[in-house]
């Protein structure tokens, strides 16, 4: 058992998600039985230290008040839900989220808690996420905050910003990671039940997660085909003999039911697994290539550039940059 802990105040408000504060507690506490050198003390901080009703519409009982939380605080995660527009707007909850900011080694914030950040001003001059669905409004109202909707979660020196809910998990792991190393993270992982960790740069929507897997039933089963198979042949052909359908009826119902054709929807599955070998591994491009399924690097370079508006050499230079960036800033600037 940890005989050093690290604080962690998570900051919770009426109509907080309960996933947001959840990932996020569970997660260092589990990284503390697992093993963690200096383990973690979560505290929910509240208004007043009063419970909050969540917007599921449970009740936590809050520990402590956010005006008796005093330094030093290791890590503070202000959390994200239906009501972040309210507690953005109210100026006392912001001016003690500047405050404990403060006192804190590192700065967090789950989907929409980035909007409260914003209004303590510690995203200004940032590039921070939030949910993809609120990430224009959060543009719009901060326009001192660079906001990009695509990534799990960006950390810019000692801040770090996730997308919506379940991306608490992925950003914990990181910062547990971060303290204790690769491989307590993914003895986190396990204990959870969950995929290790992420990469941040990985998009919070793609052709793997649509707004709704496909009702049509040889759809479907196609779609999970892809999936599984990206380095096999999945021309049109043999897609449509697989699913026992002519490729004149393939390309309608993939069009009715993924507003693309099976050559266009193989492609951005290809690119979007290039993608994560890009950011995880240190495979030589040719390797990427063959691996998702493109017949040489010009084609990889030609579905990337179409997919991400970028090459693959270029976006993993650039992730690499960032994640040098992040290194070298946490406990930097806050």
């Amino acid at each position: 058992m940890a005989t050093t802990l690290r604080h962690v105040v998570i900051i919770g408000y009426d109509r907080a998600e309960l996933l947001d504060i959840a990932c996020v507690a569970d997660t260092f506490d589990i990284a503390t039985r697992t093993g963690a050198a200096s383990g973690y003390r979560v505290t929910l901080a509240t208004p007043d230290g009063r419970p909050v009703t969540c917007s599921s519409g449970l009740v936590l009982a809050g520990q402590t008040s956010l005006e008796k939380v005093r330094g030093p605080v290791d890590t503070v995660v202000v959390s994200g839900g239906l009501g972040h527009g309210a507690a953005a707007r109210d100026a006392r909850l912001v001016e003690q989220v500047r405050r404990i900011a403060a006192l804190s080694r590192r700065v967090a914030s789950v989907c929409t808690g980035a909007g409260v950040l914003a209004a303590a001003g510690l995203l200004d001059g940032r590039r921070a996420t939030t949910h993809w669905a609120f990430a224009r409004d959060l543009a719009a109202e901060h326009p001192a905050v660079e906001v990009d909707p695509g990534p799990l979660y960006i950390r810019d020196g000692a801040v770090c910003t996730s997308a919506g809910v379940t991306s608490a998990l992925d950003l914990t792991l990181a910062l547990v990671e971060e303290d204790h190393g690769p491989e307590l993270a993914r003895s986190v992982a396990r204990t959870l039940v969950t995929h290790a960790q992420r990469p941040g740069d990985q998009a919070q929507i793609s052709a793997f997660v649509d707004d709704s897997p496909p009702r049509h039933g040889a759809v479907h089963h196609l779609v999970r085909h892809i999936a599984g198979h990206l380095a096999d042949d999945l021309g049109t052909e043999a897609l449509a003999a697989l699913a026992s359908v002519s490729e004149r009826h393939l390309n309608r119902i993939f069009t009715d039911h993924l507003g693309r054709t099976p050559a266009q929807y193989v492609r951005e599955a290809r690119a979007e697994a290039a993608e994560r070998l890009l950011v995880t591994t240190e495979l030589p491009l040719p390797a990427v290539a063959v691996h998702c399924g493109f017949r040489s690097t010009e084609t990889l370079r030609q579905a990337f550039l179409a997919h991400y508006g970028t090459t693959p050499s270029s976006h993993r230079a650039a992730h690499r940059r960032r994640t040098a960036r992040a290194d070298g800033g946490v406990g930097g600037r806050t």
